[in-house]
Parts: structure tokens; sequence; C-alpha cells
């Protein structure tokens, strides 16, 4: 029997990596998902290759108005939500003395708000509806420790935690249970960019920092989209129902708590 059989979810930033590798897991175990994505022609693009129970849902997490409408359509389309996964989220990288407030105001604009505030309307719509639902945030490891070059998205994810423990206290009275996903390096389109980063601040050869990342696991390589959809699979299902709060680390070992 599929686990998630009879749920509908309502996953942002799902139009490609992460959030599509957790949108096709929710699938297969029976469960009807929304790709909301900024990028609406993309996330129509992978919702029509996934089939009947996808739907693509045009969403902006920095627009209060359209997290209101995504919420409106995925559940005019499913009847309600059960299931949000908080996904969407930027990186950005600079030597401390480089930090620019434009680029700190819209990197906390979309991990933080844009997290706290998509939490916020489903967890109203799921309280209006009566609800026994899911939330999962998705932190990271950086969001344990500082990182060098990496102070501002190191700060934001620092936040999804705290709000994940504080939404979590807060919401199980309502029968919501909020928790978080806390990956490592996870290869993929989002590392390019990362790489191309430390190429030039640190005068790597191209490629040399995810080789170096990736013999630094614990485990042995980089993570992949699909190592962490065991976890959001569970922290979804009813076998988590007595979980609250908590951030799970899925890094190959990279940080113990």
């Amino acid at each position: 029997m599929t686990r998630l059989a009879g749920k509908s979810a309502l996953i942002t930033g799902a139009a490609r990596g992460i959030g599509l590798a957790f949108a096709e897991a929710y699938l297969r175990e029976g469960a009807r998902v929304a790709i909301a994505d900024i990028d609406i022609a993309r996330a129509q693009a992978e919702a029509d290759r996934l089939g009947e129970n996808a739907v693509a849902v045009e969403m902006d997490v920095t627009d209060q108005t359209s997290i209101d409408a995504a919420i409106t359509t995925t559940a005019q389309a499913f009847g309600q939500i059960d299931i949000l996964i908080n996904n969407a989220a930027i990186f950005t990288a600079a030597p401390m003395v480089e930090i620019t407030r434009e680029d700190y105001a819209r990197t906390f604009d979309i991990n933080v708000a844009g997290t706290l505030f998509t939490m916020q309307a489903t967890a109203k719509h799921m309280i209006d509806r009566g609800v026994q639902g899911k939330i999962i945030n998705m932190a990271s490891q950086a969001g344990r420790r500082g990182e060098s070059l990496v102070g501002v998205y190191c700060a934001t994810k620092a936040a999804v935690i705290s709000l994940t423990q504080s939404a979590g206290l807060n919401l199980i009275q309502h029968g919501i249970n909020v928790n978080a996903i806390a990956p490592g390096v996870v290869d993929g389109e989002h590392w390019d960019g990362v790489d191309a980063f430390f190429a030039k601040c640190e005068g790597k050869a191209p490629g040399q920092k995810k080789q170096e990342v990736g013999a630094a696991v614990p485990i042995g390589r980089m993570g992949t989209a699909a190592d962490l959809t065991g976890m959001a699979v569970f922290l979804a299902s009813d076998e988590a129902d007595y979980i609250v709060a908590q951030t799970y680390n899925v890094d190959g070992g990279n940080w113990m708590s």
C-alpha cells in the first residue's frame, strides 16, 4: 500500500532539482501534487510529464497575493492541502566585507519570509478545513554552523530551523506537524553555480570545489536529490505523527546533532 494515498501536497520550487524529486516520490506513494514554481512554463512541462495527479501552480513566495492564490488553486484542484514542503530558496555567497544589503534582503525574503508566510497561509487553510496536516521546511547543514563565505545563506537556514521549532510547537495544538530536513551538499544545477563561485573566489579550477566537498563527506560522495526523498515521504506520512519541531540531517554524516 502506498504511504501517501489520498493525500494532496503543495511543493514550492518544484519545477526542478530537489523539489521535483520530492514531487516524483510523492506521486509514486499515491499523493496528488501541486508543482509550485515561479517558472510556470517549466512547472507546467513537468506536470504534463508526470500525469493527471500533478498540476502546475504559478507561485512567487515573496508575494503574499501569489502565495494565497497558489493555495487557493491547489485546494480547488485537490479539495484540500494535506502536505506542504517549503522548498523554494536561493543560494548566495560573498566575503563578509562584500555582502550587500540588496542581496541580504532578497535572500531573506525568499528563504525565510517565503518559508514563514507560505507556512502561515497553508496552516490557516489546514486549520479552517480541519486538516491534520504535515509541513516540511527545507533547512540545510549550513543552518547548523557558520561558513566563511556563506554568511547570509547560513543565517537564513538557521532561521528556518528556528521557525520550524516555533511553528511546530504552536501548530501541533491544531494537529499539524511541522518538521524540517537539513540536507548536506547535494549535486545538481544549484551546485554548478556554487562551484563557479568558489572557483572565482578561492582560485580553484572548475569542478575542483565540488570534488573536494564530495570527498570530505563521510559517506564518500555528494548527495543527490533522490537521497532526500525517503525522509520527505516519511515526514509526510502517518508514521511521523509523533514527531514535532525536529530538523533531520540527511547529509551523509557531515553533521551530528
